[in-house]
This record gives structure tokens, C-alpha cells and sequence, in this order.
């Protein structure tokens, strides 16, 4: 691990400190050290990621303020010929899985279907679990603690309309595992890897067994 995810991650545990004991502390001067705790998260972050600490301020209502690790959901979409569903990001140009941070009163595999229908105009329905990734382990892909549930998901329609989140995406493609796109995100790797191993019946979703770091 490199010196700025360490950083990232100290920052982290700063934030979840923060985040609990602004949630129960009752006493003034208790939530006035854990303001101060959070702001030094605030300012770890932005060290860490080499980004303006005005940039970060937002995510004090809200990725600060989350007690627990983010929740995002991917979904690995195949259909019947074995192709998988890539996205290509429109800010870095790398192929990825569909997905994104899911949201206060869905479920899990609601969220999945939210995420890939928003990004790509195609409709799924998820049929098995392919796992939980700990971000950590996998790259990580922001200054926060994140865990990653894949679900195995079939096809329903071919998109008639533009995506409602379509600028986030510069295009999309159907990929065999033979066929993968040369730009493809390494820290996406494992999860496609494991979604065709799921695909092809393999049994036990994936998840880390252990903590690496140790």
C-alpha cells in the first residue's frame, strides 16, 4: 500500500469516529470534538487524493456523515452468448461494469438495475450473487472505504432511448471473456473474472477472506 492510501485510510477511520459520534453525542462540546475530527478527515482526504479542500467540503453532509462503509452495487449483464455489458467512463476513457453507490430504500439488487438502466438504457434482472469486494483489495477506487456487491445479471430489453445518466458513459459494448477491451480498468479484473466464473455455474459467491493488510 502506498503512502496515500494509508493516508486515505487513517482518514477513513476518522470519518467513521466522527460519523458514530455525531450520530449519539449529546453534549456540545463532545460534538464540537468530533466536528474537529471529522475536519481533520476532511483535510487527510484531501492530501491523500492531491485535490483542493474546497472540492471535498461537499462530502461533509454526506460521505463524511456515513457511520459505515459505502455500499455500491455492479452489475455483471450477459446474455445469452456470453457477452458481457462494459461501460466505457466518460471521465477517465476505461471500460467498466455498470454500477454505482446505491441509495437510501432500495434493496441491494434494486439498486443494480437502477445503476445499469440509468448508465446504459438496458433493463435487467439480477439472478444470482457474485459476490462483495472490499475496495481495499480490489483498488481503490475513491479517498473512502467502499464495498462492492456484483450481481449476475441477465438482459430484458435492448435500449430504445438515451441512457438518463448517458454523460456519464462514452459508450458501451457487449464483450465475450475472450474479447475483453484492451482499456479495460484492472480494478475490474477479479469482479469480471468471478462474473463469468458464476455464469458458467460455478458454485459460492466471492468475498475477502481475510484482512490482507495484516
Amino acid at each position: 500500500m502506498n503512502i496515500a492510501h494509508q493516508i486515505a485510510l487513517w482518514a477513513d477511520k476518522l470519518r467513521d469516529v466522527s460519523a458514530m459520534g455525531l450520530l449519539f453525542a449529546q453534549d456540545p462540546y463532545d460534538r464540537e470534538r468530533y466536528q474537529q475530527t471529522q475536519t481533520i478527515s476532511l483535510e487527510m482526504f484531501a492530501l491523500a487524493t492531491d485535490t483542493p479542500l474546497d472540492e471535498l467540503e461537499p462530502l461533509r453532509a454526506t460521505v463524511l456523515a456515513r457511520p459505515t462503509p459505502t455500499t455500491c452495487v455492479d452489475a455483471a449483464v450477459i446474455d445469452e452468448n456470453g457477452r458481457l455489458l462494459l461501460v466505457q467512463r466518460a471521465d477517465n476513457g476505461c471500460w467498466v461494469l455498470p454500477g454505482g453507490i446505491s441509495e437510501v430504500g432500495e434493496s441491494p439488487a434494486e439498486g443494480c438495475v437502477r445503476e445499469v438502466l440509468e448508465g446504459t438504457g438496458v433493463s435487467c434482472e439480477p439472478v444470482e450473487l457474485v459476490g462483495i469486494f472490499d475496495s481495499r483489495y480490489h483498488g481503490l477506487a475513491g479517498p473512502y472505504h467502499v464495498y462492492q456487491m456484483l450481481f449476475l445479471c441477465r438482459p430484458l430489453s435492448i435500449p430504445t432511448k438515451a441512457a438518463s445518466h448517458a454523460q456519464e458513459v462514452l459508450a458501451m459494448g457487449w464483450f465475450t471473456a475472450a474479447e475483453l477491451p484492451e482499456n479495460l480498468d484492472p480494478n475490474h479484473m477479479t469482479r469480471i473474472r468471478e462474473s463469468f466464473r458464476v455464469w458458467q455455474g460455478g458454485p459460492i459467491p466471492f468475498f475477502d477472506k481475510e484482512n490482507r493488510q495484516a
